[in-house]
């Protein structure tokens, strides 16, 4: 526009150049450079506030923020025991023995002879008449060992994004990035439950240098001029309170972060009777959502789809939230969980040399090689309830102190598969391999289906010191207890999962408003086996360590995370 104008005024002057005296055309010409600098000067006005409305409604579209955060880690194991074994239905293996079906027993080339020409001290109880009734088949000789990883280091890069559709719609989002430093492979060797990557949980696992959505919906509010809200998507459902003050972050999702740290899909069809009530923040919310989907993806145009989807749904109740007491109700079901979930796997090899000895033999030639594997649950095992208050204060000198009381309720139907039932483990009755050359072990049903209550408690304080914050925390878990928090990120397992003792302390140095540093110490003492799975009877540690007990993965007694790490908020 500036060239055009100037352009202009230059044809004016040369346009009057005759129409004037020397005198009349100098001061002519001194008056029109005049006007033009004025002109330019409210040209470049005009075009910055243009510049800067067009930038500025680009930008309200959608709104970028994020944290980054590096961390080290030292991780400590105290008597990490692997103590394998399945129990086995002796009873009918005899029966099967006797009639026949394996073969003959003096037949080295015989099911029954290779078996038990394998197992020496099996064929002796065999041949005593020892093995009668449900008892532990051991799988492989007991192991017990401190395991050090001195450092370990991660990256979590996490960005958020954030519409405004209409006045009363709006769009969230958030994408993760989480990976230990130089690994990106994307999957673990499975040697324990923290190790297997699911939708669930991807966003707490390392994974590798990939972007995954972490949550994304909208939210419809005030419909129809009620104080009725809609929201559906990729739900807001990790790092809910009170475990988001050791993030030292606000809150981050919406159920109670002592029951609820998993990512699923679904809706939640909320209610603000604040307004009606007067009392500030409260809401009363239905949540409904998929777990997982047991056709799509799991071969079902074969036609033997034996899993069922699991479907969640229940209530979230902030009965006060005034920015300084905070009070939460949390109830809801899981139906038709199964033994497992989709996902990927790098398979061990100690696994092969039980379950698969022909795969072993060829594995041992590449002993540093595992095979990635996709893997399903092979049946539905139960129903599960979970429910819980949770209470936190904050003064206005910035001190907060809570506690949290969950419940978790088992209900098993008797199914079992290979790593047990719910909260229940697998009774394996002898079959012979479709060519007849072997004798397998087959789950056939769980040994309860008892319903089982567990419990956990959550209580912490954070109050202010020099340069920043200090943190106390204290969690227990009772034998049964099984909340949904795989994807809470504590590289030794989900804290808040844990059947027995943790203790934290952590120190918060704030660098500015944006940037802090976390000192951090976190112990644990296990009491039991299976912390953070629904999958298999949980055992005593101290009975897996003296040999009594056993489990089909590593168990660990005592752990400790010493960490540091850095956060940038941007």
């Amino acid at each position: 526009m500036r060239t055009l104008l100037s352009i202009l005024i230059a044809n004016a002057l040369a346009f009057s150049g005759g129409a004037y005296s020397a005198d009349q055309e100098q001061q002519k010409l001194a008056d029109l450079k005049q006007q033009l600098a004025e002109l330019s000067q409210e040209i470049d006005d005009i075009n910055s506030r243009v510049d800067q409305n067009e930038r500025h409604t680009a930008l309200d579209r959608i709104q970028l923020t994020g944290d980054f955060r590096t961390k080290a880690h030292s991780l400590h194991y105290q008597n990490v025991t692997w103590n394998p074994a399945i129990k086995v239905d002796f009873n009918d293996f005899g029966q099967k023995a006797m009639s026949g079906a394996f073969g003959m027993p003096n037949d080295a080339n015989s099911p029954l002879g290779k078996m038990l020409s394998a197992n020496p001290e099996l064929a002796s109880a065999f041949q005593n008449g020892m093995l009668q009734g449900v008892m532990p088949y051991v799988l492989a000789p007991k192991s017990v060992q401190d395991i050090d990883n001195d450092i370990f280091y991660t990256t979590r890069l996490r960005l958020n994004l954030k519409a405004k559709v209409w006045d009363n719609v709006g769009f969230s989002a958030r994408l993760s990035m989480y990976k230990n430093w130089g690994d990106s492979t994307g999957t673990q060797v499975f040697d324990s439950w923290r190790s297997f990557t699911m939708d669930g949980s991807s966003s707490g696992n390392t994974s590798g240098d990939w972007l995954r959505v972490e949550r994304a919906y909208f939210d419809w509010k005030n419909i129809g001029g009620t104080n009725t809200y809609l929201s559906i998507g990729r739900r807001p459902s990790t790092y809910g309170p009170p475990s988001h003050y050791r993030e030292n972050e606000k809150r981050g999702g919406t159920p109670s972060g002592h029951l609820v740290n998993f990512n699923f899909d679904g809706a939640t069809l909320g209610y603000n009777l604040g307004e009606i009530t007067g009392i500030d923040g409260q809401v009363v919310r239905f949540c409904y959502g998929q777990g997982f989907e047991s056709q799509w993806g799991n071969g079902e145009m074969f036609g033997d789809i034996v899993t069922k989807d699991t479907h969640l749904g229940g209530f979230n109740i902030d009965a006060i939230n005034d920015g300084n007491h905070f009070l939460q109700f949390t109830l809801f079901g899981a139906k038709d969980i199964n033994d497992g979930f989709k996902g990927t796997m790098a398979f061990p090899t100690q696994l092969a040399g039980i379950f698969a000895p022909t795969m072993y033999q060829d594995m041992q030639k590449f002993d540093n090689f595992n095979f990635q594997t996709r893997v399903q649950p092979s049946g539905v095992i139960g129903d599960m309830y979970l429910g819980g208050v949770g209470y936190a204060y904050e003064s206005d000198e910035d001190m907060k102190l809570f506690a949290s009381f969950g419940w978790t309720r088992a209900e098993g139907n008797g199914n079992a598969g290979m790593f047990g039932g719910m909260l229940s483990d697998a009774v394996f009755e002898a079959q012979v391999n479709a060519d007849g050359s072997e004798i397998i072990m087959m789950p056939d049903a769980a040994d309860s289906a008892d319903t089982k209550d567990g419990y956990g408690v959550y209580v912490g304080i954070q109050i202010p010191a020099p340069y920043g914050k200090l943190g106390l925390e204290y969690n227990y878990g009772s034998k049964y207890w099984t909340p949904f928090t795989q994807a809470q990120d504590d590289p030794i397992g989900s804290k808040l999962a844990t059947r027995g003792h943790v203790a934290e302390a952590y120190y918060l140095f704030d660098i500015n408003p944006r940037m802090f540093i976390k000192l951090a110490g976190i112990y644990y003492d296990y009491e039991y086996t299976g912390s953070g799975t629904p999958v298999g009877a949980p055992q005593k540690i101290d009975d897996v360590i003296e040999g009594t007990a056993y489990s089909m993965l590593p168990v660990v007694d005592t752990a400790f995370d010493i960490n540091a790490s850095l956060t940038v908020n941007f």
